[in-house]
């Protein structure tokens, strides 16, 4: 059973910046780099770049310095008034309208707090893997600050569309708070009637969140909740904050809950043949056409392409029984375990595996072949019914299956952990 509950927010103080947040909020840390925080701060030194972001790339854990730092930072801006705190417990209807191959979405959500389970209890679901470096940093920005910055991104399934009712008639006012970003129209309202937040936690109920983005944050604040209960001798109250994490949660039936590829490229190639390449993996695929297709190898040197269907999915079955039908069905889990392991390895690696690179666009890809001599994989996108599919089968998906897009922007809204 999911727990959501609404929160008293920081947040920017929206009256007096006419409600346009555009230069205040950011993308989130894990796609910034040094550069990118300098560019935020030069168009507004209180970005909230300058708390999210303290070490630049945050991979691994920065200077203990860096971390007190952005708490000062933090309580400077709330002792000047930059940023404030709700008076009335809330929760915060948010929109994205943006363009995508010609067409206009809007996704909506909203920001609630979830009571923090286990994966393995049921109720939140993760469909990939994290690592040490990222997870060290957030530990340490959160340790400083008490809250949690930039929210997770969730999903839920919602056909009846109950949710998106229960706020209906607030997104038909002005919004409390707009925002433009990387081409992205952000919009928030702050929803304080208690009648429609009992009626949107009482619906969210009976659901299972999986998580799109951000999980990374939601396995430190387990980590984090723990470490507060061993500062307070054991024990925490149910409803201390420690125990919940703010979540940015969308439906899945959302006609604007996107997922995009993310491509692969083959790099140091020596400009090897694509016929080469198509000839290792031929016992696993076979020609395709522009209409029927699994996968696009594109020369970077001479940009040849060459369309393949994958036909010989059968082969996961044995290289992979442990993992669910689910897991096995992905085309990135056909790619990496079969073609790229047990093919190309040992016929063109000469048993070292080949060095690839994730790119989110498909000219992003070309052109990284181009550069480093290499071979562009085009690949399609993972289904929402495949991420449930794992999710539920407790899998992990291969890194980068997924690219939601677009991403949910930092410093809408913020919630405090004490």
């Amino acid at each position: 059973m999911a727990e959501i509950t609404p929160f008293s927010a920081v947040r920017y103080d929206f009256a007096k910046l006419d409600g346009d947040v555009s230069k205040r909020i950011a993308p989130p840390y894990d796609v910034l780099d040094a550069a990118d925080k300098q560019a935020l701060l030069a168009n507004d030194p209180t970005n909230i770049v300058e708390i999210d972001l303290p070490h630049a790339p945050a991979k691994a854990l920065g200077p203990a310095e860096c971390y007190t730092r952005a708490a000062d930072v933090m309580n400077c801006w709330l002792a000047d008034g930059t940023l404030i705190r709700e008076n009335t417990p809330a929760i915060y209807a948010y929109d994205q309208t943006f363009e995508h191959d010609g067409t206009q979405y809007t996704r909506r959500k909203f920001f609630a707090r979830l009571r923090l389970q286990p994966f393995d209890a049921g109720t939140v679901l993760a469909h990939e893997d994290t690592f040490g470096g990222p997870k060290e940093d957030r530990l340490a920005l959160m340790k400083a600050t008490s809250a949690n910055l930039s929210p997770i991104f969730g999903l839920y399934t919602d056909p009846k569309n109950e949710i998106t009712a229960a706020l209906e008639a607030v997104r038909a006012q002005k919004p409390d708070a707009a925002a433009t970003l990387n081409g992205v129209q952000d919009r928030l309202w702050i929803v304080t009637d208690k009648t429609v937040i009992d009626r949107v936690v009482s619906a969210f109920a009976p659901m299972k969140v999986y998580i799109a983005d951000g999980h990374h944050r939601y396995t430190t604040s387990l980590t984090y909740r723990d470490w507060v209960t061993e500062q307070n001798g054991g024990q925490l109250p149910a409803d201390h904050p420690a125990n919940f994490i703010m979540m940015c949660l969308a439906s899945m039936d959302d006609p604007g809950s996107l997922i995009l590829p993310t491509h692969r490229v083959l790099s140091n190639l020596e400009d090897m043949p694509l016929d080469t390449l198509a000839d290792a993996w031929s016992a696993g695929c076979a020609p395709g056409t522009t209409d029927d297709w699994d996968m696009i190898l594109h020369h970077g040197a001479t940009g040849e392409r060459k369309h393949l269907r994958f036909s010989n999915r059968a082969a996961l079955d044995k290289l992979e029984p442990n993992k669910s039908a689910a897991w096995r069905s992905l085309d990135v889990a056909y790619l990496h375990s079969y073609l790229i392991d047990e093919l190309f390895t040992p016929a063109l690696g000469n048993g070292a595996s080949p060095t690839i690179h994730c790119i989110k666009s498909e000219s992003g890809a070309i052109e990284t072949a181009k550069r480093e001599h290499g071979i562009a994989l085009i690949c399609k996108t993972t289904t929402m019914e495949q991420l449930r599919g794992v999710s539920d089968a407790f899998d992990r998906m291969p890194q980068k299956s997924t690219f939601f897009y677009p991403k949910i922007a930092t410093g809408m809204v913020v919630n405090m952990l004490k």
